[in-house]
């Protein structure tokens, strides 16, 4: 039986999906193959028709969650609605769903060159949509003001995830710390 490209597309949709998911949730190594397919509604062996190979998948997985996140914030009125969504604990508590730049972070340095390219292009892409909210007068300061917002904000969060379930409120203290001092630095 033939599948019509329209459900080729659906079935590669969803694998990129679940990958998406499970990659940020437990990182690429603790990740099998037979596990995103499942968690895709589809056989081991549709894989190779949709992916050359896991690090294939992860490589776009990595994009695709970076775009996703991307697009969060492009619609967010300013840096502080990204700052209040970013640094909570419901973000810091649901890796699967939340930013590929943190969950990703440590790992990515021992992945393929082609998934530390897509992870360099997402993170340029943040830092442009940092940015925009940026007010110095150059192009050059911008960038700088945008690249630290940014970094503070995945070193707190990735922070605040490593030591939530070992003591709480320092995790908490991390996430509230980083928040407020971003916003006092820069205005916000």
């Amino acid at each position: 039986m033939r599948v019509t490209k329209a459900k080729v597309a659906e079935h590669r949709r969803s694998i990129l999906s679940s990958a998406s998911r499970l990659f940020r949730e437990r990182g690429f190594k603790d990740v099998g193959v037979a596990e995103i397919m499942q968690a895709s509604g589809l056989t081991h062996g549709a894989f190779y028709g949709h992916f050359r190979s896991k690090a294939d998948l992860a490589d776009e997985a990595c994009r695709e969650a970076c775009a996703e996140g991307l697009e969060r914030w492009l619609k967010s009125a300013s840096l502080g609605d990204i700052l209040d969504r970013y640094l909570t604990p419901a973000h810091r508590d649901n890796p699967a769903n939340g930013c590929a730049l943190s969950a990703f972070g440590a790992e990515v340095a021992r992945q393929s060159p082609d998934l530390q390219k897509s992870y360099a292009e997402g993170l340029n892409d943040f830092v442009e949509a940092i940015e925009r909210h940026m007010d110095a007068e150059t192009p050059e300061a911008r960038r700088r003001q945008a690249m630290a917002v940014l970094t503070s904000m995945i070193g707190a969060l990735t922070m605040a995830r490593g030591v939530a379930a070992g003591d709480p409120e320092l995790s908490a203290e991390i996430l509230d710390s980083a928040r407020r001092e971003l916003r006092e630095c820069f205005g916000i």
